[in-house]
């Protein structure tokens, strides 16, 4: 399978197997989300699925793929403090204000900073068009946000609940561009995602054990059986982003991925039950839009 990928690699149907994977993790990072809201803590269930995935991943990691290069040891450690701060950054900015105007705000960051990323990192290059496509893409993520901005009190929180989730959006762009430059620092693609996956699974469950000894025991079991099903979305998703950056360019990727904003108010609509307006109707379109016409002027 890796050589079948690889061979990919610069070619024109590697990049609509880019496409794919970036759109496919697209609507998994919206399921993904959507997993973390309920009646659980939303910081257990990211434990679940946290350990989930990294208890699956160990034997494929251990028994299966190809042995990490000797210096790839220094590039997980990297990946591992790069995703843990970006997880303690993120629970900070969730804690201080409403998910709904921070979430945009992280997400429409993110691609931004990793388009310049990939420009210093990789050489990428974007068309004048593209830019157009992408400042569309992002200004329809930030329009959620102002959208859901005006419908809440202003609190003491809410404004360096802002600062923080520019900041977090800085870290997603920052793992972004960086597992992008360790997926290709490996012979296999496959080795780094499972030893990641198997390494990332560790922080969380480590930070939030005293939450779970406290845990009442019939609440266990249906949270652990989220974190299975969350285990099975992060891989498609966040491994399928990767793989994404792998064979084709790394800011379109990232910014595809941004376009999971429309996928998460088409669920919360579908699934949920919260209303959709003409408004945000109209920013679904916009980050559609910018979407296509980056794409399309690539």
């Amino acid at each position: 399978m890796s050589d079948a990928l690889l061979a990919l690699v610069g070619t024109p149907e590697g990049n609509r197997v880019a496409i794919a994977l970036a759109l496919m993790a697209a609507f998994l990072h919206a399921v993904f989300g959507a997993l973390q809201k309920g009646r659980h803590d939303p910081w257990l269930t990211r434990a679940a699925i946290d350990a989930s995935y990294g208890i699956i991943a160990a034997p494929f990691a251990l028994f299966v793929v190809p042995w990490p290069e000797p210096h790839m040891w220094a590039v997980f450690a990297g990946a591992i403090v790069l995703h843990s701060a970006y997880k303690i950054v993120q629970a900070m900015t969730y804690d201080r204000a409403p998910f709904t105007v921070v979430y945009p705000v992280v997400r429409g960051t993110g691609p931004f900073f990793t388009v310049i990323g990939a420009g210093i990192v990789f050489g990428e290059q974007f068309a004048p068009l593209q830019w157009v496509g992408l400042m569309m893409l992002v200004g329809g993520i930030f329009g959620f946000s102002a959208y859901n901005l005006a419908r809440v009190p202003v609190g003491q929180t809410l404004w360096p609940a802002m600062g923080l989730a520019l900041i977090t959006g800085c870290f997603v762009a920052a793992y972004t561009t960086y597992d992008a430059w360790g997926i290709r620092a490996t012979a296999d693609p496959f080795t780094f995602l499972a030893w990641f996956f198997m390494l990332d699974g560790i922080f969380i469950p480590l930070v939030t054990q005293r939450h779970w000894r406290s845990m009442a025991r019939d609440r266990v079991l249906p949270l652990l059986g989220r974190g299975v099903i969350g285990a099975f979305v992060a891989y498609f998703g966040f491994g399928g982003v990767m793989l994404a950056t792998r064979i084709d360019r790394v800011g379109e990727a990232a910014a595809l991925r941004e376009t999971s904003t429309v996928f998460a108010a088409l669920i919360g609509w579908w699934l949920l039950g919260e209303k959709v307006g003409p408004v945000q109707v109209a920013l679904m379109a916009m980050i559609a839009a910018g979407a296509v016409v980056m794409e399309m002027a690539g």
